[in-house]
């Protein structure tokens, strides 16, 4: 494989910098959904909550949606530039999603988990598998179900973004997704979002802790050791 490309993607709010406490290397947290089912809601609340983790950024080749920031919600790159990615190791997993690209910038993750700083994944089944390959003791995977089927489609039409047909096709791709439940870690069933929000919390404070993540641990008991 030739060596990655460069590139000037980068993770939104975070700077490298000095960390207080006991040192701890971060975690990559990825939460995956059918489409509809409150994933981005919840993201957006865990991010703004907690300021110990950051938003992966993908890279795309679809177009930007109403609303949607080059850099801040994803990266819109051509087919050539994703491919060119793609084939130097510069993405960490990719996919295809209705007929468009997505990946991850390795270089902004690897760079923030180092220095102690969790990042969340908004991504696919496709994408996880690829992670669980390349990073598993890094990873720590959600998927979040709708409480009922009529739900996720309630909320898909609600959003107004999708055409009718757009709409349909969610829906019938949402059962293949949901079947990849059993390759996560926790499943959450994304009836009321407080309650769902505070789960994660849960989620991610557990999964913080675990002794295999504090890489300062080892030096801490020593010097207790040593003064007793």
């Amino acid at each position: 494989m030739a060596a990655p490309a460069t590139s000037h993607f980068s993770l939104p709010g975070w700077k490298p910098g000095s960390r207080s406490g006991l040192a701890r290397r971060g975690l990559m947290l990825v939460l995956s959904s059918p489409s509809g089912a409150g994933k981005t809601t919840l993201s957006r609340r865990l991010l703004a909550e907690d300021d110990r983790i950051t938003m992966s950024v993908s890279v795309t080749t679809r177009a930007p949606r109403p609303g949607e920031v080059d850099g801040k919600d994803y990266f819109f790159v051509s087919k050539e530039r994703f491919e060119e990615l793609r084939d130097t190791g510069a993405l960490l997993e990719h996919a295809t999603v209705f007929s468009n690209l997505y990946g991850t910038p390795r270089q902004a993750v690897e760079d923030a988990l180092s220095a102690g700083r969790d990042v969340l994944f908004d991504i696919d089944w496709q994408g996880t598998q690829q992670l669980d390959q390349s990073a598993e003791q890094d990873l720590v995977k959600v998927f979040l179900l709708p409480p009922t089927a009529e739900d996720l489609e309630k909320r898909l039409r609600t959003r107004a973004q999708d055409t009718d047909d757009v709409v349909r096709q969610r829906m019938s791709k949402a059962s293949d997704e949901i079947s990849h439940f059993t390759e996560y870690d926790y499943i959450l069933i994304n009836q009321d979002v407080e309650d769902s929000l505070a789960k994660l919390k849960a989620i991610l404070q557990a999964e913080r802790l675990k002794r295999r993540r504090l890489t300062g641990l080892a030096g801490f008991v020593k010097g207790l050791r040593d003064a007793l």
